[in-house]
């Protein structure tokens, strides 16, 4: 998708002015255009998972390239303000409906930011004196917190968040990418990158189940989509151990097979 350079540089009027902008334009196109006045949640969610999706592959290759293009990056910064629109459309659609506008989206990511990372703001959502430490009494800063403290502190903020959430896999988006949903429901029962053995759900790598699904070279190839199925599982799970993430790693594969295609 191609994008046209913005009017205005961001530098200029800042983020502020240019936000307050976008939903000036956004109020006006629902009061006059047509098209833009007969959006609901509903017809917009098309739009969504396609903006997202060219989104992620802006910024995978950006990631991809040893020093990205002034192209790659002004799609990276057009694919950005394509989903930023449709945050936007939807905060408006709620608040025509009374329910909420983009200023308490705003704040209410701002407030969950400032609770799940309390190695950086206290309570009050002030910078800690010593940011990246524990708060000690009194809201002072304490001991530097490691990164798997502050993974585990975000969850457990999250768990308080949300109690009517029992299951593990509670909250993982179903219309996610198979891969992608397959790792993150493996990450989600403990199996993170590491030894299989010992995982909640986890198996030794190289077990009789992991052989007999046909993931080893010079194996014979699952003969049934179930068997399939259960070889793409293990394959993600080796992924996951490894930390890698499966979705990207086929997504470059085939973009690879398409350059290798099209050479030869």
């Amino acid at each position: 998708m191609q994008h046209e350079a913005p009017s205005t540089p961001a530098a200029a009027t800042g983020p502020g002015v240019a936000v307050e902008r976008l939903v000036e334009v956004v109020d006006l196109l629902r009061r006059h255009c047509r098209w833009t006045a007969a959006l609901t949640h509903e017809a917009l969610l098309a739009y969504l998972v396609e903006e997202t999706y060219e989104l992620y592959e802006a910024v995978d290759d950006v990631a991809r390239a040893s020093v990205p293009s002034p192209g790659l990056v002004d799609e990276l910064r057009g694919e950005l303000g394509d989903v930023l629109f449709q945050v936007v459309l939807h905060a408006r659609l709620a608040a025509e409906q009374d329910h909420f506008d983009l200023a308490d989206v705003v704040a209410g990511l701002t407030a969950k930011l400032v609770r799940r990372n309390p190695h950086v703001f206290t309570a009050d959502g002030a910078l800690l004196e010593l940011p990246g430490t524990a708060a000690g009494p009194g809201g002072a800063a304490g001991a530097p917190v490691s990164a798997e403290e502050i993974v585990e502190t975000w969850h457990a903020v999250k768990r308080r968040e949300k109690p009517s959430r029992t299951s593990p896999f509670d909250g993982i988006p179903h219309h996610l990418p198979a891969l992608a949903f397959a790792a993150k429901t493996l990450a989600r029962a403990g199996e993170s990158a590491g030894p299989s053995e010992g995982a909640p759900g986890g198996r030794p790598e190289g077990g009789p189940e992991s052989r007999s699904v046909g993931t080893q070279q010079g194996e014979v190839p699952p003969g049934d989509e179930a068997t399939l199925g259960q070889a793409l599982l293990e394959l993600t799970r080796r992924a996951v151990h490894l930390g890698l993430d499966p979705e990207r790693a086929l997504r470059r594969a085939v973009l690879e097979y398409q350059a290798g295609s099209e050479r030869g």
